[in-house]
């Protein structure tokens, strides 16, 4: 499969803003997939954000499997980041990312104290990849639908400031993809979840990927969501050819439809129809 590049212009401006804001902000949000905690980190955030503060925010952890989610979780945690899992569609996170803030900012916050400055709200900036839910996450927090959200990446357009409590205001920031995948693999995965636009791909190559980890890494979940006998992974069209017939994507004399069973299988891959699915999994060593 060809090497996956995706970098329009929009994105260096969104890298740009990025740099200069980092001066207004006390501490980073860094979201990524529960999911894909690897695939879905932007490489170009070190360099961008340098020494600022930073609190890793697993997003999505009710689509991850909980046992990954927590050991992803301890891995961050002994390699000095700190990291917190959240739901963005359920719960109240608020109390938990404010706590956590306060604990990264704890120095800085009493240097600030032992010169007599006014207590103020921490500032934090929102940033990742398109479509990791950075909207849903500010939404939760805030209690209220203070950004746009939407199912295709690229729908946070410009910066905003909202105020989330008292304790805590937070600066949107459009999705940052970075300039090309060096790992084919991570493209993959992105493309898998919805990341990376459709019509940009190799879909059939996609889902074909998506069957394979699937087989070797959660056995018996395709053939039980779509009630299909046992195959091979490798055999692609054959699987597609089961899938399409036991679901009626049929064209009327010429058989299955290809395009339709693909399209099909990325939907109920992205809406969970698999059940909980982690596709990267922690370093067990430090």
């Amino acid at each position: 499969m060809k090497q996956i590049q995706w970098f329009p212009g929009h994105m260096a401006k969104a890298r740009r803003l990025v740099e200069e804001k980092l001066g207004f902000v006390d501490l980073v949000f860094e979201l990524l997939d529960a999911r894909i905690p690897v695939s879905s980190a932007n490489p170009m955030l070190d360099d961008i954000i340098k020494a600022k503060p930073r609190l890793i925010v697993l997003n999505k952890a009710d689509l991850a499997d909980p046992k990954d989610v927590a050991d992803w979780i301890g891995h961050f945690r002994k390699i000095g980041r700190p990291a917190v899992a959240v739901n963005s569609l359920a719960g109240d996170p608020k109390k938990e990312i404010i706590a956590v803030s306060k604990r990264i900012l704890k120095d800085a916050l009493a240097k600030e104290a032992a010169k007599g400055m006014k207590d103020h709200p921490i500032r934090a900036l929102v940033v990742g990849i398109p479509n990791v839910g950075k909207s849903a996450f500010i939404n939760r927090l805030a209690g209220r639908p203070a950004t746009q959200t939407g199912d295709k990446p690229g729908v946070t357009k410009s910066q905003q400031y909202i105020k989330v409590a008292s304790e805590l205001e937070l600066l949107d920031n459009p999705g940052i993809l970075w300039p090309k995948f060096d790992d084919p693999e991570v493209g993959i995965r992105l493309a898998l979840l919805g990341s990376i636009k459709d019509d940009i791909l190799p879909l059939e190559e996609i889902v074909h990927s998506g069957i394979r980890f699937l087989a070797a890494n959660y056995p018996g979940v395709i053939e039980k969501r779509f009630g299909i006998a046992a195959f091979d992974p490798e055999d692609l069209a054959g699987v597609l050819e089961a899938i399409g017939r036991k679901r009626g994507c049929l064209i009327a004399g010429h058989g299955v439809d290809y395009d339709r069973v693909v399209k099909l299988f990325l939907f109920e891959l992205r809406n969970q129809k698999f059940g909980k699915l982690t596709f990267e999994k922690a370093p067990r060593d430090v």
